[in-house]
């Protein structure tokens, strides 16, 4: 009776997950503009979102962002990784705890304050201040993925590669950085999936000029979502299950 309590749990929740998904991907494949009555089958909404100007310039700079700031958080995350893993366990706590406020501050928190940072600095929001952003919040995920995987390692490893006349910078990409990969990989990802769905902290540091697809749909809200948005979220998710899938047969193949 517990196991059946168990199932239909694991199942309900499953499907308020994922439900709405897979409604949206029907949709997108709605020949009419009404979400309430299926008009047939077709691939209009498809073609008008390539068609759309603004949507492609606000998915250019999403996915841009999105992998930039994975790329930069990768390699910072897992150079501080790396240092904090070497320091003395007390110095190591601090730092690990202050890499997990920036996780649990509300992403408002963040987003009001890289705004007044560079309002007091004078500099122009846009591109670069919402790549900041991204990389600001993504590095402590990063920084958390890694350090397991640093844990696991052997410590002497990286003292006798030295031992043997390797500098630092062949043991740590040729001893060290093969053997984190797995977490850097996953760091990575994270990075990714987290900036390509911000929000909150895209709206404070960008100007109307330069909009992310969730700044865009929130300012196209107030007059209605497009039947195009619809086709580009069933795009994205597909895309991103792909991804997921392919990060996961390789980490599978790396176990065995």
């Amino acid at each position: 009776m517990t196991k059946i309590i168990k199932r239909f749990y694991l199942g309900l929740i499953l499907l308020f997950l994922y439900v709405p998904i897979v409604v949206l991907i029907v949709q997108s494949f709605n020949a009419g503009k009404s979400r309430a009555k299926w008009e047939g089958f077709s691939f209009t909404w498809y073609g008008e979102l390539f068609k759309d100007s603004s949507i492609m310039h606000a998915l250019w700079i999403t996915v841009s962002i999105a992998v930039l700031a994975a790329l930069i958080s990768a390699v910072l995350g897992t150079l501080a990784a790396i240092g904090i893993h070497a320091m003395r366990k007390r110095p190591q706590a601090i730092m690990l705890t202050l890499n997990n406020i920036p996780m649990t501050m509300p992403d408002i928190v963040t987003g009001i304050s890289l705004m007044l940072l560079f309002i007091f600095t004078r500099v122009e929001r846009g591109y670069m201040t919402m790549l900041l952003a991204h990389v600001t919040f993504d590095v402590p995920y990063v920084i958390l993925s890694i350090m397991p995987k640093l844990q696991q390692m052997n410590k002497n490893t990286y003292e006798a590669a030295l031992d043997l006349g390797a500098t630092p910078t062949y043991a740590l990409l040729h001893v060290i950085l093969p053997q984190v990969m797995p977490g850097v990989i996953t760091g990575a990802m994270l990075a990714f999936t987290l900036s390509l769905d911000d929000f909150t902290i895209s709206y404070f540091t960008t100007s109307p000029l330069v909009q992310n697809l969730s700044t865009l749909i929130y300012s196209q809200a107030r007059r209605g979502i497009k039947p195009t948005m619809n086709a580009l979220s069933a795009l994205m998710f597909v895309v991103l299950l792909v991804l997921l899938l392919v990060v996961n047969r390789r980490t599978d193949n790396e176990k065995a």
